[in-house]
């Protein structure tokens, strides 16, 4: 049984209804041979890992009343078949349906009585390929982690010999909450700080309760002692320059809810790589600037850009190597201005250049190790309960968010990997948002390609692939204003039912035209006819009844553009 950093812990103490800690990741791969099975491939090779890969066997177990950082105890009623998941994409099986199954895969919590992972083996695709669905929280790997167990999963070699069989481990029994609460008994008295501050902040709240003003300052002189004999003066404390305004409003600033949209789209490295060699920055620079523009033209679109630039937060791995616990999470942010203000886009590259710098500098003043202790001494009570009160008074809704967004570059291996000799052709992160940050935009490398995750809230960003087409569109414009020679071809976007969907209206209103020109009119349909006899009948007796079809054909026609226009905003 081993106990959750504080920051681990943060990830589950984050989580509301609307919330959620999870990390998705989306691979497409090839088939190597016509009869490959992918999710035979798949449950053989997870089968193999759980007894080599810690957080693949271990579940939660809370302590009462939130007193304590839960534990993690390898599961004793683990079933790997409630973790490996399969399903189809109807047809035609294109890009946004696939993007669709990932959105609702993504806005399901999960269950915290097992392992916090989830794979899924997705089908159907247009183009034969076959996709991978990574879900794990955010509680037990961080982004590099992932990486880790990436690494155990994919391999260089495309011709590797099955997974053998998993070593063997052994399960723990739930610990009852008598033993959960004398562990965290002990936690304190190990911890004298932890234990002080705490009383600290109990004292602080039953002499407010009481109207008491005399125990502040004696409590106030107490924490900075405390400080002291943990080796933090109180007159030479690293301080962090955070942001002390809010950021602009936009328009997923917002509360958001359990809905989610996803879009994704690919570019060229090489192409990114010209751009930094001619503008003189970084990738990483090149990369925020097209956020910036990207951004920049969508809300231009929604007459919705304000006047000041937007604020983003960028995580950052503090991982050195040499961490005895790989299974954990070793990640910081900085918060760095997005120059959507600046029309010029060979300006925007430099502004994000300087905001990259100032950022870094900012982190520099305070050890990583500082940051992450601080989590330490967080009660796990008050962080729950603080972060569900927010949510439900709706508090991104009555205050503007320190920062905007959320946006990630993880730099990914440059040679070809392979899941049993199914090669990968993409890779696509899927991130996290949260009440008030209603965007996170995350992107990574493989290859020669730079993939982007665009995850938002469904009702605040609705129109998910136009945001993400708009950032493809701004490297155009950088290669436009730097004169830059491309490496590669401009992209062109993958099929969408969007597109779909106008050509089937169209080819439905070519063939309505068709009929309308082929059928008799009126006149002819109503003229009476000859009989045998020689003795005619009155027209009206003839009379075909128009008003029917005459309303079916009006309904079918409204109903055609009804069915190309709710798509066309992502297409």
């Amino acid at each position: 049984m081993k106990q959750l950093t504080g920051l681990d812990a943060t990830f589950l103490y984050m989580e509301t209804p609307n919330t959620f800690g999870h990390v998705t990741g989306l691979m497409l791969f090839d088939r190597p041979t016509p009869d490959f099975d992918p999710f035979a491939a798949v449950h053989d090779m997870y089968a193999s890992l759980v007894g080599r890969i810690e957080p693949m066997r271990r579940r939660l177990v809370e302590v009462p009343l939130g007193l304590d950082h839960p534990y993690w105890i390898f599961d004793p009623n683990f079933d790997l078949d409630f973790h490996i998941r399969a399903l189809n994409i109807p047809k035609p099986g294109l890009v946004d349906q696939l993007a669709d199954q990932v959105a609702r895969i993504v806005g399901r919590a999960m269950d915290r009585s097992r392992p916090l992972w989830e794979v899924y083996v997705i089908e159907g695709l247009a183009d034969g390929s076959w996709g991978l669905l990574t879900k794990y929280h955010h509680a037990t790997i961080d982004g590099a982690a992932g990486q880790l167990m990436l690494e155990m999963i994919l391999s260089a070699d495309p011709h590797v010999p099955p997974p053998e069989p998993s070593p063997d481990w052994e399960p723990e029994a739930i610990p009852t909450p008598a033993e959960l609460l004398r562990l965290t008994a002990a936690n304190l008295a190990r911890n004298p700080i932890k234990a002080a501050r705490t009383q600290l902040r109990l004292v602080r709240t039953a002499a407010q309760a009481l109207g008491v003003s005399d125990v502040s300052g004696v409590a106030a002189t107490a924490s900075d002692l405390l400080r002291r004999a943990a080796g933090r003066g109180a007159d030479h404390r690293p301080r962090v320059s955070l942001p002390v305004t809010p950021a602009p409003p936009t328009p997923w600033n917002r509360t958001i809810t359990p809905h989610r949209r996803f879009a994704l789209r690919t570019t060229s490295l090489d192409n990114i790589k010209r751009l930094k060699q001619v503008t003189g920055g970084t990738v990483n620079d090149i990369v925020m600037a097209i956020c910036a523009g990207g951004l920049r033209s969508y809300l231009l679109a929604h007459d919705a850009l304000p006047d000041k630039p937007l604020r983003a937060m960028v995580p950052v791995s503090i991982r050195t190597g040499n961490e005895s616990d790989p299974w954990t999470n070793r990640v910081s942010g900085i918060i760095a201005d997005l120059p959507t203000n600046v029309d010029d886009p060979i300006e925007r590259i430099a502004r994000c250049h300087e905001a990259m710098v100032v950022a870094k500098r900012q982190m520099e003043l305070v050890p990583a190790e500082a940051l992450i202790d601080i989590t330490q001494f967080s009660p796990p009570v008050l962080s729950t309960a603080a972060v569900r009160l927010a949510s439900q008074l709706k508090l991104a809704d009555r205050v503007n968010m320190p920062v905007n967004l959320v946006i990630s570059n993880v730099p990914g291996p440059r040679e070809p990997l392979y899941f049993q000799g199914a090669q990968m052709l993409h890779q696509f992160p899927v991130s996290i948002v949260t009440d008030g940050q209603g965007l996170n935009i995350t992107v990574q490398s493989y290859m020669d390609r730079l993939g982007f995750g665009f995850i938002a809230d469904r009702d605040l960003v609705p129109d998910v692939w136009d945001l993400a087409d708009f950032h493809i569109a701004e490297i155009d414009r950088l290669f436009e204003a730097s004169g830059a020679e491309r490496a590669a071809a401009p992209e062109q976007p993958e099929p969408r039912r969007g597109a779909m969907r106008d050509v089937i209206a169209a080819r439905q209103a070519d063939g309505r035209a068709r009929h309308q020109r082929s059928a008799p009119t009126t006149e002819q349909r109503t003229a009476p006819s000859p009989r045998a006899d020689g003795v005619k009948r009155p027209a009206a007796a003839k009379k075909l009844p128009a008003t029917k079809p005459a309303a079916t054909k009006q309904t079918a026609t409204k109903r055609a553009p009804t069915a190309a226009k709710k798509p066309a905003a992502g297409a």
